[in-house]
């Protein structure tokens, strides 16, 4: 579904991404692991289009999305979860939720369904939502895009442990609906509970990759790249 080669990304002249090479099956639940620093939310942005790529190729199903804009590559199939939430913080959560809809099986009604307490804040507007709150909101407004493959970046960053376990309970329910998911997260334990496979970054480069059960046993790659 999702395949990147050799891929490399500059910030001006900031060699950023220097190599990478990795991919998401259909259905397929990928993590992808790493320090601060080290290229994880970059590599989400030369997907998407926000970075674009200076060399190397990025194909989502038979599109190439290598330089493609991000209205583009999101009108194909690929819904952004961003890193921060991004959610509009003057329109209600409603307005949010809706705002870029496609028809499709995710509804209003069956994402509420998914987020129980977002439909009681439906008047409520963005601002006035805490940080678990706005987490689900982005989650929400993505579904609403109906996509084939959603990017997440960093869904739990900040929040407390119990809506930490929320997120990640639905992250698993799409998970298990079939939805391809690529996750860039820094709590190691909810990566490896929701991923099928994973990819761990340093300096720009992927430097392993393997099921979340060989990497929990790998002592070596856990303290040198991930800290663990």
């Amino acid at each position: 579904m999702l395949t990147l080669s050799n891929v490399h990304t500059y910030y001006g002249s900031s060699h950023v991404l220097q190599g990478v090479s990795l991919e998401v099956q259909n259905g397929e639940s990928v993590a992808l692991l790493g320090r601060n620093g080290v290229g994880k939310s970059t590599t989400i942005n030369s997907i998407i289009g926000f970075a674009p790529p200076r060399d190397g190729k990025i194909i989502f199903g038979d599109a190439d999305i290598t330089k493609m804009k991000p209205h583009r590559t999101s009108q194909l199939g690929v819904g952004l979860v961003p890193q921060g939430r991004g959610i509009f913080p003057t329109l209600t959560v409603r307005e949010n939720i809706t705002l870029a809809a496609r028809k499709g099986e995710w509804t209003l009604d069956r994402v509420l369904k998914l987020f129980p307490h977002l439909e009681r804040r439906l008047k409520n507007l963005g601002s006035q939502l805490s940080g678990g709150e706005q987490q689900m909101l982005a989650l929400a407004r993505a579904l609403m895009m109906n996509p084939k493959l959603m990017l997440m970046d960093e869904p739990s960053e900040g929040l407390a442990p119990l809506i930490v376990s929320e997120i990640g309970r639905v992250i698993g329910q799409l998970r298990d609906q079939g939805i391809s998911i690529l996750l860039v997260e820094q709590n190691f334990s909810l990566a490896l509970h929701l991923a099928s496979r994973v990819y761990v970054m340093n300096k720009g480069q992927i430097v392993y990759s393997g099921s979340p059960h060989d990497l929990e046993a790998d002592e070596e790659v856990k303290h040198r790249y991930l800290g663990v």
